[in-house]
């Protein structure tokens, strides 16, 4: 994987439970090349926050990695001591979570936090920090910057917290920018903004961009490449164009099936995959997708798939694909 930014190497992570062991990542991997934004979809439960804790170093006490590398620029960062992944996150790779209304500390003004979360920057003084983080809300669109560096954030909207955690994760320039749902909490008119603005940082932005999202017209809007996950794994990797015109693993092709875009005229309801997630204390011996799979034979429950290279940008981890 040399060349990339950031390589995701075959991670494999479960949470202890009172249940047993949680299984929630299996042999994940990815990477995102300077310059290019690549998109991890999936439904709810699927993984996709978890490998998000998982590229910053933040699994929790519970967690444990059983298997796996996250390289950020050739650093792993589940090696690095946590003073190291302290130094890293922001400067290295930084990210926008998923809801803005809980990403400010309530009871200090925007523009101080801004100002701390530079604490890396010894030679700027205080003053050059304040005038650094009013610069970057101007540039995330923020219209009346100097007036936004004096409020609390309860004195803010949610598209407007929205900009500020993408300023504050900007900052420093990271070498990635992780977005985790970015405009799950917004309402129509505050997502469009928020895509707009993405799409032009996209422009002028030199390092890569990881977008993590559930929501398919995202990644259509703003992605190079996409990263399909399902029960912890990835079961689909392509060119956005292959993933949504030549999805080869079923569940891709179910998943864009229930996206409402695709739905032609009035529908009396939304389509659905049927059934549930496999319990991952217990995954499936086979493919996790067998029982929601109108493919399946009994080859896929009983054997787990293997990851089918179908052309020199898209694979599938499926029994029935072929190249």
């Amino acid at each position: 994987m040399s060349g990339a930014l950031l390589s995701v190497e075959a991670l494999s992570l479960q949470f202890r439970s009172a249940k047993g062991a949680v299984r929630a990542l299996r042999e994940v991997s990815l990477r995102a090349d300077p310059g290019e934004v690549i998109g991890i979809v999936g439904e709810s439960g699927c993984g996709k926050s978890t490998l998000v804790t998982a590229l910053i170093g933040l699994i929790g006490a519970n967690a444990e990695v059983t298997s796996g590398a996250v390289r950020c620029k050739g650093a792993d960062i589940l090696s690095l001591t946590e003073a190291e992944r302290r130094r890293l996150r922001g400067q290295d790779i930084a990210v926008v979570f998923q809801d803005p209304m809980t990403a400010f500390n309530p009871v200090v003004t925007i523009g101080d936090q801004l100002t701390d979360f530079q604490h890396h920057r010894g030679t700027l003084s205080r003053s050059d920090k304040r005038r650094q983080a009013e610069a970057m809300l101007a540039r995330v669109g923020i219209a009346d910057a100097a007036v936004t560096m004096r409020r609390f954030p309860h004195e803010m909207s949610g598209g407007m917290r929205q900009r500020a955690a993408i300023a504050a994760a900007l900052l420093m320039t990271p070498a990635v920018l992780v977005a985790d749902e970015p405009t799950t909490a917004l309402d129509v008119t505050m997502e469009a903004q928020i895509i707009h603005l993405l799409r032009e940082l996209r422009q002028d932005y030199q390092g890569a961009i990881v977008i993590v999202t559930h929501h398919l017209g995202v990644i259509g809007e703003l992605c190079d490449r996409v990263y399909v996950m399902y029960a912890g794994q990835v079961v689909e990797e392509g060119l956005v164009d292959d993933i949504y015109h030549r999805p080869r693993h079923p569940y891709t092709a179910a998943l864009i099936a229930c996206d409402p875009a695709h739905i032609e005229g009035q529908a009396a309801s939304l389509p659905t995959i049927p059934g549930r997630l496999p319990d991952l204390t217990d995954p499936p011996a086979g493919c996790s997708f067998a029982d929601r799979c109108t493919i399946a034979t009994a080859r896929c429950r009983a054997a787990p798939p293997p990851y089918v290279r179908l052309s020199a940008t898209q694979a599938a981890l499926c029994h029935e694909v072929r190249p």
